[in-house]
């Protein structure tokens, strides 16, 4: 999966999730990607500063979100907790446990861990259903 940083033909920022750049400029072609803000298809990639983590860019997006922001964070880490509970984590081995639970292989079961996005993508292209997770910053503390 890859995340891109748009921009509509009215100046709205935003972001969206696409399984490789190809996915992007074909949904982009079929009028498929929109503006959140206004509906606008006039859609471009937006220029995307490389992400870096550091406890003051933390501590800056923290106090950026406001009491709606913080209560929809607040359930998302809730959400993310929930899904977890009960399910096995495989680590790296996440692609290939899929695979075969969803061939029949091995026993049906709640599993996370971690994918490559070569890894994801093969897994979409097979049928496999998965849901990316999110870190929170806090999580890996």
């Amino acid at each position: 999966m890859i995340r891109y940083s748009l921009v509509c033909d009215n100046a709205h920022d935003f972001e969206a999730w696409f399984r490789n750049s190809d996915d992007f400029d074909k949904q982009k072609k079929r009028g498929l990607v929109e503006c959140p803000e206004c509906g606008s298809h006039k859609v471009g990639k937006a220029l995307m500063a490389p992400s870096v983590s550091t406890s003051r860019g933390r501590e800056k997006i923290a106090l950026a979100m406001g009491e709606e922001q913080k209560k929809a964070m607040a359930a998302l880490k809730e959400l993310s907790k929930k899904m977890l509970e009960g399910a096995e984590n495989v680590g790296d081995k996440f692609a290939e446990e899929a695979r075969k639970i969803h061939f029949g292989e091995t026993e049906a079961r709640g599993i996370y861990g971690e994918a490559t996005p070569e890894e994801a993508a093969g897994l979409a292209e097979d049928g496999v259903s998965f849901l990316p997770i999110p870190v929170f910053s806090d999580d890996r503390n």
